[in-house]
């Protein structure tokens, strides 16, 4: 726990409220065992459900992955569950240089059409599929899409001439989003100082993985002091894995449940299947397991076994109800305003978390509260 009182980070959002969001995971990693994949659970029809049921459940978002792994690519499986979606938004994960920036615009334009602004998009830098790149070629790049997509949806016209995609001139008419104030909402998540600065200079929500309070508060210091050197503000969210249950026995026996057949070569090659695998945010989440307890916790409540078959969020917060809401109230406090939950397998774990923890927590969506279209 933090060793000093909570002081809230400057964030774009003061009040003590937050975005509850679900994970619909298309890349085939939805399982009841970890290590263990089962197909059945990255079919069409089994991601839309995850939707389905979140929107009932009451979630203000729902993350969509993008990774090239067995399972359902992000962008058309949104457009193909949108006409069934009414009140949750869908945070579309877009790995910059997949698409020519321009059309990229105006695709995700037309999807936020679809869901009536209900649309928030979470920007991806890592290496595209079958490549090793260049780290400042790849901020760069993703600089640079970014510049494109906000002069697409505010602007009159595209003047882009940058190292990446050159010279670029087109009218915006065909590429403008339902989303007038701004366009979607742009979440990005990285450790490194070139990562970070992309958010710092032009992103709404910098997206963190699990850690320690203290290590998360010195995250959270770091970017907004970035973004206050070009002006801005951010606010904070953080991606994680949750098991709640009536009493923390009873979650903790669930950890060991989903642990019970882990296999480490089998979890190992899922693991090394994605593209961030060797990546700086997750080498972090693997330094941090190393300083976990016999049992895999780092501090109370924060497990981080699962990280042994997956890359990107490796933790899990494990305890009763009460001890979960107690937890995100203090993230809260440190000013974090967006919360990626998830767990294995989803809709279950959805249902649990919905039933014991979502009536106890202040939501809103953070499109709502900063004016990206009309708060419900």
């Amino acid at each position: 726990m933090l060793h000093h009182p909570i002081k809230a980070v400057p964030a774009r959002t003061t009040e003590r409220l937050c975005e509850v969001a679900w994970f619909s995971d298309l890349c085939g990693e939805d399982t009841e065992f970890i290590s263990i994949r089962d197909p059945a659970r990255s079919t069409f029809s089994h991601c839309r459900d995850i939707a389905l049921t979140a929107e009932r459940l009451g979630f203000n978002n729902l993350l969509l992955p993008t990774s090239y792994m067995i399972g359902q690519e992000v962008v058309p499986f949104a457009a193909g569950v949108a006409p069934d979606l009414h009140q949750i938004s869908l945070l579309t994960a877009i790995r910059c240089g997949e698409m020519h920036p321009p059309m990229l615009a105006r695709a995700l334009a037309s999807l936020d059409h679809m869901l009536q602004g209900r649309l928030t998009i979470n920007i991806i830098n890592s290496d595209l599929p079958g490549y090793r790149e260049d780290a400042d070629y790849r901020y760069q790049r993703c600089a640079e899409t970014i510049q494109i997509l906000k002069q697409a949806w505010t602007s009159d016209r595209i003047e882009h001439d940058g190292p990446v995609y050159g010279k670029i001139s087109l009218a915006t008419d065909p590429v403008k989003p339902y989303q007038q104030n701004g366009g979607p909402l742009l979440y990005f998540g990285g450790t490194s100082d070139g990562a970070r600065d992309v958010c710092a200079r032009y992103c709404d929500v910098f997206l963190m993985w699990p850690e320690t309070e203290e290590m998360l508060y010195e995250n959270m210091q770091d970017v907004s002091e970035r973004a206050a050197k070009y002006g801005r503000q951010v606010d904070f969210g953080l991606r994680i894995h949750v098991i709640v249950r009536e009493t923390e026995a009873e979650a903790l026996a669930w950890s060991r449940h989903i642990m019970s057949k882990f296999d480490p070569v089998r979890g190992a090659a899922m693991k090394n299947a994605s593209q961030s695998s060797w990546s700086l945010g997750v080498r972090r989440q693997n330094e941090l397991r190393e300083e976990a307890d016999a049992n895999g916790f780092v501090e109370p409540l924060l497990w981080t076994d699962i990280g042994k078959a997956r890359s990107g969020a490796g933790g899990a917060l494990v305890g009763s109800a009460d001890q979960i809401i107690e937890k995100i109230n203090r993230y809260m406090d440190m000013g974090i305003r967006a919360f990626i939950f998830s767990g294995y397998p989803l809709i279950e774990e959805a249902n649990w978390f919905a039933r014991l923890v979502l009536p106890h927590l202040p939501t809103v969506s953070l499109s709502a509260l900063q004016g990206r279209l009309p708060n419900k």
